[in-house]
């Protein structure tokens, strides 16, 4: 009997060390995903968001360092001349974004050389292009019933879903600003930039508006980052286009009072 009891501690005890490890990893998982999504970011700021104390979050952090997933950077606070010490900040490493991209890089890289050597590069842009239809598909006619100055956060809240860790804010020209800090399919889109250039057109047409493509993580930048213009009212002709009515409104005759007296 004792021996019983002692395996079934035994059992216990590696379960809760398993659930224990399980829990840090996902915990861990999250703070990597809370970086990837708004880094660089301090760990005073990921506790904060997370609900996680001091201690944990430098665990944490310490362990992905160690793992070469995120590394430090240092920023001076706006307005401080040399006083005091620089805020750290942490930001996600390419190894550490490619663990949360999809392993069929490869396949799909080969598929789409298959398509551009048969069929050259208009084949290649037809594919990017039917690749992001369902979003447009999915989002267009959202759009019509959500207002303008929240269209671009709506989009940013769809591609998140769909993985790209979207966020949306103010330009300071002006406009607004589409920011991914994730793309799926970086490594093939590098090879292919028919895969940016289709999901920017979708973009604008979703949008309503011009939208013009200032970096991608494709081109090695850390962010993708999409400058929306600011969206104009449109004309009466505008207007009764989107209603369906593509003739424009039939012009006012006016008679010459004077010219039809003297018949002329």
């Amino acid at each position: 009997m004792k021996y019983v009891t002692e395996m079934q501690d035994a059992r216990e005890a590696a379960a809760a060390r398993h659930s224990g490890v399980s829990a840090e990893r996902s915990t861990r998982a999250r703070v990597a995903r809370l970086i990837l999504e708004h880094g660089p970011i301090t760990a005073a700021a990921l506790g904060e968001r997370l609900g996680l104390t001091p201690a944990a979050v430098r665990r944490h952090l310490d362990t992905l360092l160690a793992e070469g997933m995120i590394e430090p950077r240092t920023a001076r606070p706006r307005g401080q001349r040399g006083r005091g010490r620089p805020a750290k900040l942490f930001a996600i490493t390419d190894a550490g974004r490619s663990a949360f991209e999809h392993a069929y890089d490869g396949l799909a890289g080969n598929a789409l050389r298959f398509i551009a050597d048969r069929m050259g590069s208009e084949a290649v842009a037809e594919f990017a292009r039917s690749q992001v239809s369902g979003l447009v598909g999915r989002l267009l006619p959202k759009m019509r019933e959500v207002p303008a100055d929240q269209r671009v956060r709506v989009l940013a809240e769809a591609l998140s879903d769909d993985g790209y860790a979207a966020s949306a804010s103010g330009a300071g020209s002006g406009g607004e600003q589409l920011c991914q800090h994730h793309c799926p399919v970086a490594h093939v889109a590098a090879e292919f930039p028919q895969l940016c250039e289709a999901e920017t057109e979708a973009f604008a047409r979703i949008l309503g508006t011009p939208v013009q493509r200032l970096a991608t993580i494709a081109h090695g930048d850390g962010i993708c980052t999409t400058h929306v213009s600011p969206r104009r009212t449109p004309g009466p002709d505008a207007l009764r286009r989107a209603a369906g009515s593509e003739r424009p409104a039939p012009r006012q005759e006016t008679t010459d009072e004077t010219s039809k007296e003297t018949g002329r």
